[in-house]
């Protein structure tokens, strides 16, 4: 391949990391993700917004975990299984995405996305940035940054603020 070819081929993929959510299939960019783990012992923030599943201790790290299932409006599981969390800085702080299960990176093209359908939910228009057309689903371009945003714009306040 010659070059000319290759940077064509480089600009027209971008790499995301794929997670499920209810049954949801989502994707964020993988240059965003600091972290992926499984959270333990996580310490209840009191009066915070439900959306908020807890805090913890992670390397060194203080990490607000925030809930995929009540930040999407979507079901929690019915079991106590274990969850999956995606690490990622935003305004400086530490976040975790809680999620079910986190999947493959994926290196999609242009050819396969589409903007938000018309039938998406409308609840979910906000935090979709578009969709990837899979080979056996549909996987929802999540913008992560619209779901931290509206966390703090209800009352979460970042820790840098408080003594």
């Amino acid at each position: 391949m010659t070059q000319s070819v290759q940077a064509q081929v480089d600009q027209s993929t971008k790499d995301y990391l794929s997670f499920v959510i209810a049954d949801q299939v989502f994707g964020m960019p993988v240059e965003l993700i600091q972290d992926i783990f499984m959270p333990e012992s996580l310490t209840a923030v009191p009066l915070s917004d439900e959306t908020i599943a807890g805090v913890l201790n992670l390397r060194g790290t203080i990490v607000t975990m925030i809930d995929g299932h009540a930040s999407l409006g979507l079901p929690k599981p019915d079991s106590a299984s274990a969850q999956m969390a995606i690490r990622l800085e935003y305004e400086g702080e530490s976040y975790g995405l809680m999620v079910d299960t986190v999947g493959d990176v994926l290196s999609l093209t242009a050819d396969f996305y589409e903007e938000n359908p018309s039938h998406l939910d409308p609840a979910w228009r906000r935090f979709a940035k578009g969709v990837y057309r899979l080979d056996d689903a549909l996987m929802v371009v999540l913008d992560v940054f619209e779901v931290l945003n509206l966390k703090l714009a209800h009352g979460v306040k970042s820790r840098k603020g408080m003594s």
